[in-house]
């Protein structure tokens, strides 16, 4: 079983639910130095999905893939040739781009990516299961937990708009299902976290779990664009745009989660209390 994204918010969690498991299962990195990070017990190869020919060592024997997309465009035909070349199966890490809900239909390139490493997935005939988290929780961490550790206002756009954070070892749990379930691969699961909240909302339990009150300041669209760094500029008119067709309706709250492990969804509150030490002054863990 090879995973793809073994560092990240969700593929990290998926190695440790594998390993604690007893599956054997093999880590993709683009720097060896990254292996310091996974555990002992997880054979960890190096590849980059730019260089489509260093994935074949990754892909030796093996028959199951979690494919996290990171790569620009230009090498998915190739790189899915290769998976096709070699696995039976593949489980993908996606987003809710056919979801019938404004926030997940505003123009977005990653979206149109991920439609375009599904559509070429599936014309490989290869068994494909698709997991489609909406707003992971832990944007909280990138967004909004350097002004909480300063004991600053968060300024932030269009606090009125409603999503339903999802943990992300809601989704690691949900992924690591998918690769070890028994029986023909398929399914198409969108997962979002228990209930709807406004991003102010969001803020407010952060301060809340801390015992003292976070400020919200409404920041302006144009504010916050001049705000962030120019490479960011696509990502930011993306979210912009989204949260702006969010406004005044609840955000798409699913049972996914609940219904591929049996357990409810974690709450945007509980992943709070859990990251708590994030939030704080002094050294902080980001996951």
């Amino acid at each position: 079983m090879l995973v793809t994204g073994a560092t990240g918010r969700v593929g990290r969690h998926v190695i440790d639910l594998l390993t604690d498991a007893g599956v054997p299962v093999r880590a993709l990195v683009r720097r060896s130095e990254s292996a310091a990070t996974l555990p002992a017990t997880v054979e960890v190869v190096t590849g980059d999905l730019t260089v489509p020919a260093s994935l074949d060592a990754a892909l030796h024997a093996v028959s199951t893939v979690l494919l996290v997309w990171t790569a620009p465009p230009q090498t998915a035909a190739a790189v899915v040739d290769r998976l096709a070349a070699h696995a039976q199966r593949i489980v993908h890490l996606s987003a809710p781009h056919r979801t019938p809900h404004p926030f997940f239909q505003q123009p977005n390139p990653m979206a149109a990516l991920h439609a375009e490493v599904e559509r070429l997935i599936t014309g490989t005939g290869l068994g494909l299961t698709v997991v489609r988290p909406g707003m992971f929780a832990s944007n909280a961490l990138l967004w909004w937990a350097a002004a909480i550790r300063a004991g600053s206002p968060v300024r932030w756009p269009y606090g009125a708009a409603e999503t339903a954070p999802v943990d992300d070892r809601d989704v690691a749990a949900v992924v690591a299902r998918t690769l070890t379930e028994e029986g023909p691969a398929g399914g198409d699961h969108v997962l979002t976290g228990p209930e709807s909240l406004s991003q102010a909302e969001q803020v407010g339990i952060i301060g809340d779990v801390l015992g003292r009150p976070v400020a919200f300041e409404e920041l302006s669209p144009d504010e916050f664009r001049r705000g962030a760094p120019q490479a960011a500029r696509p990502a930011v008119d993306m979210l912009l745009n989204a949260w702006k067709a969010a406004l005044g309706q609840p955000a798409y709250v699913t049972s996914g989660v609940a219904e591929i492990l049996g357990t409810p969804p974690r709450t945007f509150r509980q992943w709070v209390v859990d990251h708590a030490a994030a939030f704080t002054a002094g050294p902080h863990p980001t996951n």
